[in-house]
């Protein structure tokens, strides 16, 4: 399994059992390949400059949850979904809601999605975009935010996202489809880039 932050796991289920069977720096091979995209959803759903606590409380809650962990299953969704709970929670606590501006800060800072040798009007451009799509998220449902976070802002394929979600992947396209719908009223010049090939 490759992933985003360069890591490696060749075999995610022998890390697991590692884990299982005591060994911490199994536990730290997990951290160290999932702490990139986590502390983006934390970020995208909203914890803001709370974002690296969410993860971290996140990855403990995960490990104290391992021996519930079905083998088989992918463990990014599942730690996703812990992330995704965890933000809530932390949201709730703070009693505040995150403005855009502090929501479109944090997801810059916590990923610099333009390159520094970018043409600046292009990064212009881009940043504003980017700005106007987070905006028009903040308009959906959460349901339908929160499938378009996985899908897209994540990059999660369909199976991934239903997992995160906890939803059969009928409600993940169904939902889907109807987020797009919405963003395509809200953003006439919305057009999603695809997170890579859907796996039947």
């Amino acid at each position: 399994m490759r992933t985003r932050e360069g890591g490696r796991i060749a075999d995610e289920a022998a890390v697991i059992a590692r884990v299982r069977a005591g060994d911490p720096e199994a536990y730290a091979v997990l951290v160290r390949t999932h702490t990139g995209i986590a502390l983006r959803a934390a970020t995208a759903l909203g914890a803001g400059a709370d974002a690296e606590d969410v993860v971290q409380q996140a990855f403990v809650k995960a490990y104290c949850a391992l021996g519930r962990f079905r083998d088989g299953m992918a463990f990014k969704p599942w730690l996703l979904a812990i992330v995704a709970n965890e933000t809530r929670n932390t949201v709730r606590r703070a009693a505040r809601q995150r403005t855009l501006a502090d929501r479109e800060a944090a997801l810059v800072k916590a990923e610099p999605l333009i390159p520094e040798s970018a043409d600046p009007a292009v990064a212009t451009l881009e940043a504003e975009r980017r700005a106007a799509l987070l905006a028009a998220l903040e308009k959906l449902s959460e349901e339908h935010r929160l499938v378009v976070t996985y899908r897209y802002l994540l990059e999660m394929d369909e199976p991934e996202t239903a997992q995160a979600l906890g939803w059969p992947r009928g409600t993940v396209k169904s939902r889907l489809n109807r987020a797009l719908r919405k963003l395509a009223r809200l953003l006439p010049d919305f057009q999603p880039r695809e997170g890579g090939e859907e796996h039947e």
